[in-house]
């Protein structure tokens, strides 16, 4: 009996040991490994839209690297930066590219079409610096400041980013919100200013620069949200960048109240510790327009539709908006400025009431509704009662 039981002790012993290690080793591999979901926007983009302007095109099953390989990943990263510091759009920095991908590549590196849309340039120099803090390889560490560099020199002198730079023509001048351009560059800013982990290598005069950076960015942020009959609401996906209105991006675009892109503005401005009055201000009047811009009984649903051809992609479904009195609050992603009319639009610019007017090749390809206002609502009360207990805005 004695026997048994020292057996099972061993037994559960070596149990033991095998969890422990196996979570010891979890914990490691997860210590060492950076998610590339920030990429994500882009890679979809290589894989699944039609672009005649790309540098490269993806193989028949292109081979990718996977998370744990961050330093392939972080080469493949510096591969397309781009001489002036940034990047180009919408690749997959996780692919392992052909000897004539990469040729191809490197010949493009001093080509200045460099951009922040599609989660580009910010987010490439978020990764670089987590490789380098689990590397110390000082490629990735120069390659980390040279895109910061590239980021404080695209910055308006009033505070604000435009979408392409060096500029170019059309509407990639102008501010923007739009695909989270301008949050994420204020995030990363963020991170260096608060001293993060991963950017204690930034020098002090770089850091100065970048402290004096995000506050013009701030400061533009608040500049920027849009006074509508008086009152504050939030913010367009783009606005001009001189007079800071709201502006028209793409053709079905306009110059509007844009909910979805507001939304990670005042998320950002909620997290900010010990916030001034202005910004106080700022986050309540755009919890209100929230609060009062809600969209009851109304339910958008995808189906299957008849395959057609776009200049862009293939179409294999169809869009429509239902009544439905058990649908949670929705919002859609536009207000028309003065009447706060639910707003689309499509191709040819022309301002349209229903997303049942929209054509179905835009009605299908683009987010017209939105929830994401639901997760500052959510949060809104935590914060309220810390920093402006006196005035609950949705009472």
């Amino acid at each position: 009996m004695k026997f048994i039981n020292s057996s099972k002790a061993v037994v559960f012993g070596l149990c033991v040991f095998s969890f422990l290690h196996s979570n010891a080793q979890t914990s490691k591999e997860e210590k060492n490994t950076i998610s590339t979901k920030p990429f994500t926007d882009g890679t979809n983009h290589w894989y699944h839209i039609k672009d005649k302007t790309n540098i490269v095109n993806p193989v028949e099953n292109q081979p990718q690297y996977a998370e744990t390989d961050y330093a392939k990943i972080a080469d493949n990263i510096l591969l397309f930066q781009r001489n002036n510091g940034g990047w180009p759009k919408n690749y997959d920095m996780k692919a392992i590219l052909t000897p004539k991908q990469i040729d191809t590549v490197i010949k493009t590196k001093p080509i200045l079409h460099t951009t922040f849309d599609n989660e580009t340039t910010y987010t490439h120099v978020n990764y670089l610096a987590q490789v380098y803090t689990l590397t110390k390889e000082e490629k990735y560490k120069n390659g980390a400041l040279k895109g910061i560099d590239f980021i404080l020199e695209a910055q308006y002198s009033n505070g604000g980013w435009p979408q392409y730079f060096p500029l170019e023509k059309g509407y990639s001048r102008h501010i923007t919100f739009n695909d989270g351009a301008y949050m994420g560059i204020m995030n990363l800013l963020k991170k260096i200013v608060i001293n993060d982990p991963d950017f204690t290598f930034i020098d002090t005069k770089t850091r100065k620069k970048v402290t004096e950076s995000y506050e013009k960015g701030l400061d533009c942020i608040l500049k920027m949200q849009i006074t509508d009959n008086g009152k504050l609401t939030a913010w367009c996906q783009q606005h001009d960048e001189i007079t800071l209105l709201p502006a028209w991006a793409r053709k079905f675009e306009p110059p509007s109240i844009c909910n979805a892109e507001s939304v990670d503005v005042v998320l950002f401005l909620m997290a900010i510790d010990k916030p001034n009055e202005k910004i106080i201000k700022s986050v309540q009047s755009a919890v209100k327009w929230f609060n009062d811009s809600k969209i009851y009984n109304t339910r958008v649903e995808s189906f299957k539709a008849p395959e057609m051809d776009s200049k862009y992609k293939k179409i294999t479904n169809d869009v429509r908006v239902v009544t439905d009195s058990t649908a949670p609050p929705i919002w859609t992603r536009y207000y028309e400025l003065g009447t706060h009319k639910p707003l689309f639009s499509d191709r040819n610019s022309e301002l349209l009431y229903s997303l049942a007017e929209v054509s179905r090749e835009r009605r299908s390809g683009y987010a017209w509704y939105t929830d994401k206002p639901e997760k500052v609502l959510k949060k809104y009360p935590a914060w309220q009662k810390k920093w402006d207990s006196g005035n609950d805005v949705l009472k």
